[in-house]
């Protein structure tokens, strides 16, 4: 018996250790397994970068692109960031219908207040169209199931060989592609967006979203040829363009972990690479002074049928571009800004190009202003009596022998095509040389040489467009040579920045963080174009113009408030297909102001087919310069009296009640104290003999009149319409009279009248 204890006590002591061997065993598998899936296995590890690239994804950091700037500071193109909603209408939360259907109203509800573009039935039938095109349930085939249900009765039914009925199998047919339903968002309309039914789900499976850069330009179309565009579908020029490496910054990237469908989180690793922003530019663009001269052109465009035209207005001292207007006649008959022509139209110019001719008959050539020349009154006048025989006639009766003055004030093309004739005939390199001193064959804006100027087409002796006597005699009265408006504009600007040439600037710097990177001073082409005494007759000259020659009629005497120096012209235009007699004409003026002391210059040309309206410079540009040249000097309050400063303060006498906040805030700035007896509501205020305004509540009485006297008209309307009274109102300014006496009972439906004083 003894045995049989010790028997049982090494049966289970064995069968203990073969377990923990078997234990150690299988353990030690595991951990060789392990130790082999880990370190040794290729599937393995070609699934685990699998599952790691699901999990842990690189995705690009937009930079901001840098925002371009007017002359005041105010944005005229910057970048927003942008979402894009795309629906797929193929996933499986979409699939219970009748829930889909109920989702889908409540949400076309929702988009259509909104957006204000579709109605909520357009929304939810194209909503139902979607999921039609993107879920379909197809026929796959018939199959034979026992008629019986549950699965032990299908069984026996089948051991029995029971009857069988027909069952057709249908397959889910899914399109996963991404639709659109609603025009891009910011993040402050993502915002609301995603409380809508649909679009609230936590998961998103049923949607995308697409974050991108958007250029937004704050005025439209205003000066979009100047500030320009970087798009491969839209073009590439102007600003946007040529500064396109600094506006872009650089992308950067950062290291996300997929935490759930749609969701993900940034983490922080070495690989992180932070993005940076774009630089922003600072132009000379005067949005007011745009604004002005795009609409002075734009009405005048459309009055004289014209085909395009550009207005510019350059700061005399700087160079600075304030405004650069250029418009076209589309196809629609509509004027928008879609080429450069201050820069790019080269074309004769006609008679502004007779400051040139007059610059070098006064300082090459020494000629006094009272030089004569018979100008044939009116009639063709023959320049040369030997062959060729050239004849030039001017648009209208000059008189006969007149002298310089006379000569530009009427803009004789006879007279100057003389006078440079007899002057240069045997040497016209003298005149072609001092014509290359203004810098009439070269691009004059030379801190932007990718802006898109076009060069001048400079004849000079020996080139192929140069012909003797012929070429010499139309440049005296701007025909022969090309140039652009701009180029036309920086010449007359010489003149009123007392002889010195500074180029046209468009860009004043960049700013990178609050922090000026690259700066543009102010470029001088010429440091003198003449001197003091001829640019003295000069002026005495182009201030004759204004005054009583061809642009008498906009800047003569009671037509504006200054004295101005200009010059009108008009020429017939032939280039490529188009001849002389086709009856195309340019018309242009160029004015600067104030004479005395000029600051600002203003060119305008306008291209048209000579038709209904006039054709010549004057009556074709004259509107556009002196709308723009009269808002500018308007504006500038310091060409006028000032008012002399005092020690006193000064606090108002009388303040507006309404909003009692709003009334606070007004008064807290203006007056010295402020008391009330109720922080918000409605109110009216009064000033004592101490400037403290006291602001008194209106009763809270709605079946009373209140006191609305001393209110603006937008708050006592607000409180008498709140209350069902009909309200007419007379005169302007705040309330100084009611109709009905402050107190009294009052109905909805009462008639009220104000009067505002």
């Amino acid at each position: 018996m003894a045995q049989e204890p010790k028997r049982i006590k090494d049966d289970i002591l064995l069968r203990v250790r073969i377990l923990y061997l078997l234990f150690f065993v299988v353990g030690f598998i595991i951990a060789a397994r392990l130790v082999c899936v880990q370190y040794f296995s290729r599937d393995t590890r070609v699934n685990a970068e699998k599952l790691e690239r699901k999990i842990f994804k690189k995705e690009a950091v937009l930079a901001h692109r840098g925002t371009i700037f007017a002359r005041s500071g105010e944005p005229l193109a910057t970048s927003i960031f942008r979402y894009t909603v795309l629906f797929d209408f193929g996933c499986e939360g979409f699939d219970n219908e009748s829930e889909y259907r109920r989702q889908c109203d409540s949400l076309s509800k929702l988009l259509a207040l909104h957006f204000k573009d579709k109605s909520a039935k357009q929304y939810y039938d194209r909503f139902m169209a979607e999921r039609k095109k993107h879920f379909k349930i197809i026929y796959k085939k018939d199959t034979l199931v026992p008629r019986s249900d549950g699965w032990f009765d299908r069984l026996r039914d089948r051991m029995r060989d029971k009857e069988f009925k027909t069952v057709k199998l249908y397959d889910t047919v899914r399109d996963h592609s991404p639709v659109r339903m609603f025009r891009d968002v910011d993040y402050s309309e993502w915002q609301t967006l995603r409380t809508y039914p649909i679009l609230n789900w936590s998961l998103g499976m049923s949607y995308d979203m697409d974050k991108h850069d958007e250029r937004v330009f704050t005025r439209q179309e205003l000066a979009r040829c100047t500030i320009g565009r970087s798009s491969e579908t839209q073009g590439a020029y102007g600003i946007e363009h040529i500064f396109r490496e600094a506006l872009c910054g650089k992308d950067g990237v950062e290291l996300r972990q997929r935490i759930a469908p749609k969701f993900s989180a940034r983490i922080e690793s070495d690989e992180n690479i932070d993005a940076i922003d774009g630089t922003d530019v600072y132009t000379t663009i005067d949005i007011d002074v745009q604004e002005v001269a795009d609409r002075a052109l734009r009405n005048q465009l459309e009055k004289e049928n014209g085909i395009w035209g550009t207005t510019m207005v350059m700061e005399a001292a700087t160079g600075d571009i304030l405004a650069m207007v250029n418009l076209s006649r589309n196809k629609q008959g509509k004027y928008v800004e879609n080429y450069n022509h201050a820069l790019k139209s080269r074309a004769e110019p006609g008679s502004t190009f007779k400051l040139a001719v007059l610059l070098s008959l006064l300082e090459e050539a020494g000629l006094p202003l009272s030089t004569e020349y018979d100008s044939g009154s009116g009639k063709k006048v023959m320049i040369t009596e030997n062959a060729p025989k050239i004849k030039v006639e001017d648009s209208h009766n000059v008189g006969s022998v007149i002298d310089m003055r006379k000569a530009m004030a009427e803009s004789a093309n006879v007279y100057f095509a003389k006078a440079v004739y007899e002057t240069y005939n045997k040497e016209p390199e003298r005149f072609v040389k001092f014509l290359r001193s203004l810098h009439l064959d070269r691009k004059v804006l030379t801190s932007m040489p990718d802006m898109g100027e076009a060069t001048p087409r400079f004849p000079y002796p020996g080139s192929s467009i140069w012909y003797k006597h012929t070429t010499l005699i139309k440049l005296g009265y701007g025909y022969g040579i090309e140039v652009t408006p701009i180029q036309t504009l920086t010449l007359y600007n010489a003149v009123a920045n007392g002889g010195k040439m500074v180029a046209p600037r468009l860009v004043t710097k960049l700013v990178k963080d609050d922090e000026v990177v690259e700066e543009f001073p102010v470029e001088v082409l010429v440091d003198k174009i003449c001197s003091d005494k001829t640019l003295a007759m000069v002026r005495e000259c182009l201030e004759g113009v204004a005054l009583e020659g061809t642009a008498k009629e906009y800047f003569g005497e009671n037509k504006v408030p200054f004295r101005a120096g200009a010059k009108t012209g008009t020429a017939q235009f032939a280039q490529g297909s188009i001849s002389y007699g086709d009856g195309y004409y340019i018309g242009s003026m160029v004015a600067y102001f104030p004479a005395e002391n000029p600051r600002y210059t203003v060119l305008t040309s306008i291209f048209k087919k000579r038709g209904t309206g006039t054709y010549y410079g004057a009556g074709l540009a004259g509107p556009v310069e002196k709308k723009v040249s009269s808002f500018i000097y308007n504006r500038e309050h310091d060409w006028y009296g000032r008012v002399e400063h005092e020690d006193v303060e000064h606090f108002p006498k009388e303040v507006k009640g309404g909003n009692i906040a709003q009334t606070r805030k007004v008064a807290d700035h203006l007056s010295p104290r402020t008391t009330f007896d109720r922080r918000a509501g409605w109110g009216s205020a009064k000033v004592d003999s101490a400037s403290t305004v006291v602001i008194e509540s209106l009763p809270d009485e709605p079946l009373r009149m209140p006191d609305v006297r001393g209110m603006g008209l937008k708050d006592a309307l607000f409180i008498l319409e709140s209350r069902g009274l009909k309200v007419s109102v007379k005169g302007k300014g705040a309330v100084s009279k009611q109709s009905i006496r402050a107190g009294e009972p009052v109905s909805r439906g009462a008639k009220i009248e104000l009067i505002l004083k």
